[in-house]
């Protein structure tokens, strides 16, 4: 009887055994393999995805081309860039519009100083120097103009002083001025010329 439990025993550890051998094997084996798989998988998913977002974009390409090309157009058609051959050209085009823009509206042109051209990437920028005097009424008329104009001019740098009052000769008294000094820098652009 001994014996046959002994045996019992040994078919029952030899089978344990072979179960323990079967988890070990699975777990050292195949969980890792699996986890491979479901992580390539995984990988394969956000690689397909990522190659439609890729054939979206490029089957929009033609559209966007077009309306680059559309927009391009229009900003050459609007003429927001000096069109002269030359930065000195361009600038005596917007010293011109000013010393008119001044005038008419009732100011005085102290002075205007072109300043050196500076070049970013494939843009000219014209500066322009003005001294000017006028009232706030005249002051509003020109800045108006200016940055309504076409080529674009920008004002940059205003400095607004009011002037003087000139004295009285019967009170003695400094009489008040609506007359203001103003200085300001006019920019305007040209596209780069080849050197």
């Amino acid at each position: 009887m001994t014996q046959i439990k002994s045996k019992l025993m040994q078919r029952w550890l030899a089978v344990v055994l072979l179960v323990a051998a079967i988890l070990i094997v699975g777990l050292v084996v195949i969980v890792p393999v699996v986890n491979k798989g479901l992580e390539l998988h995984e990988t394969k998913n956000n690689l397909v995805f990522t190659l439609q977002q890729y054939r979206r974009i490029l089957a929009r390409k033609d559209a966007v081309i077009a309306s680059m090309s559309a927009i391009k157009e229009q900003h050459q058609q609007r003429g927001l860039l000096n069109r002269q051959s030359t930065g000195a050209l361009a600038s005596a085009e917007v010293q011109e519009f000013i010393k008119k823009t001044i005038v008419e509206a009732g100011g005085q042109l102290s002075s205007t100083q072109a300043l050196p051209l500076s070049t970013k990437n494939e843009f000219s920028r014209i500066t322009v120097s003005v001294r000017m005097t006028g009232n706030s009424e005249v002051l509003r008329t020109v800045l108006y103009k200016l940055e309504t104009s076409t080529p674009l001019i920008i004002i940059n740098q205003i400095d607004i002083r009011p002037m003087r009052g000139v004295r009285s000769r019967t009170t003695r008294q400094i009489e008040p001025s609506n007359e203001l000094n103003i200085n300001f820098q006019a920019v305007s652009f040209m596209r780069k010329q080849p050197e």
